[in-house]
Formats: structure tokens, C-alpha cells, sequence
């Protein structure tokens, strides 16, 4: 029997100046369930997940939330204002009966000391800081708007474990595929302001998606009806354009696979470099550079070579030094140590984390062709601004529409499409996935990989690496760089972990930030963090109190009547009694955790 809905929205309509946003959507999220929401940018997504926060009221329909249950909203851009530290926002989020020593484990386990002034964040600092103050409480009910924007890949792994370790109901934005796909069980599509719900994975919402838009196109083809309209262009054109990526996909598996026995024929690397300086098939190549700030090094003696059509993908947590390596590699930093050499001939185009600022007075067409022309150049190939535009998923009216106008999805697509429209053969692309919807990356994936040069890219999206990438860079800390052929995946299959624990990250820099002898210390002076202090302390008395409240339960259930008289009293105590038990199991396995990791650090 289905448990009743947590929370339930029926029939919701919202209209903002004239235009409808949503015209009948609906959302229903029950105890533990997990949906995502998906759909374009612009569809209303983040306003749906507002009005189930009862952030903005509706114009038309039913909000409902179970009297008792808790909801926790995180926004894209948190206010942290109020407060004067991390620590007393995170706080702030707790409750009556909430375990205050929780704020300060998030806070841990996210790289904040909770000591931090908000005005001093960083915008991926003030994201962890509110993920912090909704997680704290463990809700009920938690609404996540884009929660992996602006983290790191172990921070965005750590978040994975931690959610699904509650028990909370998720509802889920996010343009993280990896991320969708492992925590949802059930997918809510907004489209054209209507819903609809699978109740299976993002895993399954492409092919569930292009199947409903073939069946839409179908009828309205069966009626007569001549499809001009952009957004149905768009809608109808995305199954045929995920139709080519498998085609593309597999290539990328086939450049893979060079790559590899490149790297295996040893005796060709000569020869090979002598027809890369006359043809041009050499781009990048680095000999044993160093480079440090201070005491901290940021590359140390990499040795690289990077040749016409490789698609190298640089991974690691902030604050590993990304931004520098790429500088390295395309001659923009010198190296304190070693040399770099770039091929002949190279243009190079840079798209980095700030995004180039956009004229808000020019016109899209004005934009992507500089004002000259109404053609752009992609790849030595001209093609005209319009159908280029049609790429970017842009209809042709708005070839004369202000800047200033474009939504930020938009305003994301538009800037792309400029870096890609400018003559290059180098394509260095630094968290270019960053505020970018689905549909977007979809077509982000498709250009490179019809690039026909080289691209250099920083991303913390396993899915896009996987998609794009022919090799990956990966910090392994203290300024070391391994390459791994293929994707993220594969290097995780290589490597047999992914990118270092935040944790690791954290404890690394404090060594190098200790005094020499500090940092000779062994391993065995590691001391307890403080919430693996706090666990051991705490565990006894709670594992005592759901001792208690097992036995109180069995108590209720040893009446032989029970069942017969109150089936659904009978089965809300059985449900307690499964879950208590299991509490306590895993309190039990914790509390013999660390104490075996205080015995043995202390002996």
C-alpha cells in the first residue's frame, strides 16, 4: 500500500508579466522518495520547487504538506548575511531535538571551520555552507535547486553518500547527470508548464522522453500541422540529435583506443615528433615543469605531450592547481622549473570559469559574428549566422534580440557559441558546464566532439568527461599529475578510486603549511577528528536509548490480540521495531569502528 504524499501540488498555474510559466503542474513526494525535476531552462523548475517550499504562492492550485513534517529549501544563491559566522547560519537551521554537534560535523566534512565570515565566501564556499544548514536538521522533506554548483568533485561525491545515507525525501534539480542518476528513483518532467512523472530514474528520461516527443510528432503530423514554431523544432529535433551521439560516442570509444596504443608504441615517438613540428600535429609539449607558490607546490616535474586531436580532460578538488596547469600548458605562466613547447601555428580560443562579459546593447547575430557579416566560421567552414544560431538551440527571430533580454540559460548558450564561432585549432575550455541546463550540454558534448582541433578542458562533471574527453589529468596532491587514458569511468578503473577525498585534500594542506619537522611526522601521531571524538563519546548512551525504545516496542507487539484488533497499529510498530534495529546495528559496526582506530593510534 502507497504511503501518503509528504508533500502535494495539484493543478499549480503561475503567470509572470502576461506570459503563462506554468499552466497545470503537479508533485507529489512521499516519506523517502526520490525525484528529480527536470526540464529546460526558462521552464520553471526552480519556481515549481519554490511554491512547494511555499517561497511564492501560485496563482491557481493546492499546496499540501502532512502537519508535522519539516521542509528545507536550498536556493542557487544562498543569503548568509544575517549571520556572523558559517557556524551560527548552520545553527540557525536546527531544531528543537536536532543534534547540534551535527552542524559542526558538515561543516567538516565540507572544508569550512564555521568560522567563516559570510562576506569573505566564495560562491562555492557559501554553497557549502548552505548545504550544511538544510542537511543539518535531516528534514523530512529536502528541495535541492542545482546543489553541485560550484563544487568539487569530492565534495560532489561526498554529497552522494550523504544523501543517500538520510532518510529525508529529495526533490532534485540539477544539471549533473551522474548525480541525478544515482540518487533518483523517480523523474518529473516540466514541459511547455505541465508535468509529467516516470516513476524510474534519470537514467531512463532520455529514451522515456524521446519516445513521448516521436509520439507528439507523430500526431501532429497525423493532423496537418507544419511544425514552425522554434520550441517544437527544438523539442522534435533533440531525439535526432541523440540518434548522432551514439554515432559520436562510439568514435570517441575509437579515439580512446589510439590514444592508448599511442602510448604504448614507444619506438614511433621520434619520428612521430619530427612530423608533428613540419605538420603541425604536435600542439603541447611540457618537460619536466615545476611550479609552486610559497612552499606549496602546484606541478611538479610533469612531463606531457598533447597532439593535434586529443581531448585531455584536468581533474582534481580546488584548489589543485587546474587553472595554473592550464596557464602552463598554453604559455600564458612561465614554469619555475622545465620548459613548454607549443606546435606551430596554433589559434587558440579560452573560455574560462568567469565567462567573457556580453554587450547587452548587441544583438545575438551581432554577437556571434562581431559585427561583420552575417556569416561565422566553424572549422574552416562558413555557415550563416541563423543556422548557426539554430545550433545553439536559438530560434531565428531572435537574431535581433538585445543581450540584455536573454535569460541567463541564454546568456550561457550565447557565449559558447562565440567562443566556438572564433577561428581556432586549441580549444581550452576551463568548468565550461557550469549554469548550463541538459539541452545545453547536449549540445556543448556535441561540438566538441565534431571539433575537428585540439581541446583542453577543466570540468567537474564526471558524465560530460566521459562523454568528451580522450584522456584525463588528475591531481594525485603535493603537485603530482598522472594521465589516464579514456574517461573519468576509466580512470577510476585504473586509478581503482576517484579524486582525492576533500578530507585527504584538507589534511595535506595543513602539512605543507606546518613546519618541515611537522610535516616528517608518521602517520601513526593522526589524532581523532572531532566527529570521530564526539561519535565515540556520544554512541554509548544512544545506543542505550535505542536499546530502550526496542524493547518498549516489543513490548506493544507482544500483545497476541494486536494484530486483529489494529492492523495499522501493529504494522507502524513493526516498521519501528525494522528500523530501530537497524540504527542500532549501525551505531554498533560505527562505535566498534572507532574504538579500534583509538586503540590502535593510541598503542
Amino acid at each position: 500500500m502507497a504511503l501518503p504524499p509528504l508533500l502535494l501540488l495539484q493543478d499549480i498555474a503561475l503567470t509572470f508579466g502576461g506570459t503563462p510559466l506554468i499552466e497545470s503542474a503537479e508533485l507529489s513526494v512521499s516519506p523517502g522518495e526520490r525525484a528529480c525535476l527536470v526540464g529546460r531552462n526558462g521552464s520553471g523548475k526552480s519556481t515549481l520547487l519554490k511554491i512547494a517550499a511555499g517561497l511564492v504562492e501560485a496563482d491557481r492550485g493546492k499546496r499540501f504538506v502532512q502537519p508535522g513534517a519539516t521542509v528545507r529549501y536550498l536556493a542557487q544563491e544562498p543569503d548568509l548575511s544575517a549571520y556572523p559566522t558559517t557556524l551560527a547560519y548552520v545553527e540557525a537551521g536546527l531544531g528543537p531535538g536536532d543534534d547540534p554537534y551535527r552542524a559542526r560535523y558538515l561543516l567538516e566534512q565540507l572544508g569550512l571551520t564555521g568560522e567563516e565570515k559570510p562576506a569573505d565566501l566564495s560562491g562555492g564556499e557559501a554553497r557549502r555552507a548552505a548545504l550544511a544548514h538544510v542537511l543539518a536538521p535531516q528534514p523530512d522533506i529536502l528541495l535541492l535547486d542545482e546543489p553541485t554548483n560550484h563544487l568539487d568533485l569530492p565534495v560532489i561525491e561526498w554529497l552522494e553518500g550523504e544523501l543517500k545515507s538520510l532518510r529525508s525525501a529529495l526533490v532534485l534539480i540539477s544539471h549533473d547527470r551522474r548525480f541525478l542518476e544515482s540518487l533518483s528513483q523517480a523523474t518529473v518532467w516540466l514541459d511547455r508548464g505541465r508535468t509529467r512523472r516516470m516513476d524510474r530514474g534519470f537514467a531512463h528520461f532520455e529514451e522515456w522522453r524521446d519516445q513521448v516527443l516521436e509520439q507528439e510528432e507523430a500526431e501532429h503530423h497525423k493532423l496537418g500541422r507544419k511544425l514552425v514554431a522554434e520550441a517544437d523544432w527544438l523539442r522534435y529535433g533533440v531525439t535526432a540529435r541523440r540518434k548522432r551521439n551514439v554515432r559520436r560516442l562510439g568514435n570517441l570509444q575509437a579515439m580512446r583506443q589510439q590514444y592508448r596504443d599511442r602510448q604504448r608504441a614507444v619506438g614511433t615517438v621520434n619520428m612521430s615528433l619530427a612530423e608533428a613540428e613540419q605538420s603541425g600535429t604536435l600542439v603541447v609539449e611540457a618537460e619536466g615543469i615545476s611550479k609552486s607558490y610559497g612552499d606549496r607546490p602546484i606541478v611538479s616535474n610533469l612531463s606531457l605531450r598533447v597532439l593535434r586531436g586529443d581531448r585531455l580532460g584536468i581533474i582534481g578538488p580546488n584548489g589543485a592547481g587546474k587553472t595554473t596547469l592550464i596557464n602552463l600548458l598554453t604559455g600564458a605562466l612561465e614554469p619555475d622549473e622545465g620548459r613548454v613547447r607549443l606546435g606551430s601555428n596554433l589559434q587558440m580560443v579560452t573560455l574560462d570559469q568567469r565567462r567573457a562579459s556580453l554587450d547587452p546593447d548587441a544583438t545575438v547575430a551581432e554577437t556571434l559574428t562581431g559585427g561583420r557579416g552575417d556569416s561565422v566560421t566553424i572549422g574552416g567552414q562558413t555557415k550563416h549566422v541563423i543556422g548557426y544560431m539554430k545550433d545553439f538551440l536559438f530560434s531565428p527571430e531572435q537574431a535581433r534580440t538585445p543581450v540584455g533580454v536573454l535569460s541567463g540559460g541564454e546568456r550561457n548558450r550565447l557565449i559558447l557559441a562565440r567562443a566556438l564561432a572564433q577561428p581556432s585549432n586549441l580549444l581550452v575550455l576551463d568548468e565550461p558546464t557550469n549554469d548550463l541546463d541538459l539541452e545545453t550540454l547536449d549540445l556543448l558534448e556535441e561540438m566538441i566532439q565534431d571539433y575537428s582541433g585540439t581541446v583542453i578542458l577543466v570540468s567537474h562533471d564526471r558524465d560530460f568527461l566521459d562523454r568528451t574527453v580522450s584522456s584525463v589529468l588528475v591531481s594525485e596532491g603535493e603537485g603530482r599529475w598522472i594521465e589516464y587514458a579514456g574517461g573519468y569511468t576509466d580512470m577510476v578503473a585504473q586509478r581503482g578510486r576517484g579524486v582525492q577525498a576533500r578530507i585527504v585534500e584538507k589534511d595535506a594542506k595543513t602539512k605543507s603549511a606546518d613546519k618541515p619537522a611537522a610535516q616528517a611526522a608518521p602517520a601513526s601521531k593522526r589524532k581523532l577528528s572531532f566527529n570521530e571524538q564526539h561519535d565515540l563519546k556520544t554512541l554509548p548512551q544512544r545506543m542505550a536509548e535505542m536499546e530502550a525504545k526496542i524493547a518498549k516496542v516489543q513490548e506493544i507487539l507482544a500483545d497476541p490480540e494486536l494484530y486483529s484488533r489494529d492492523p495499522a497499529r501493529f504494522q507502524k510498530a513493526m516498521d519501528a521495531l525494522t528500523q530501530l534495529q537497524t540504527e542500532l546495528h549501525t551505531a554498533e559496526e560505527r562505535w566498534l569502528e572507532l574504538e579500534m582506530l583509538r586503540e590502535e593510534l593510541e598503542g
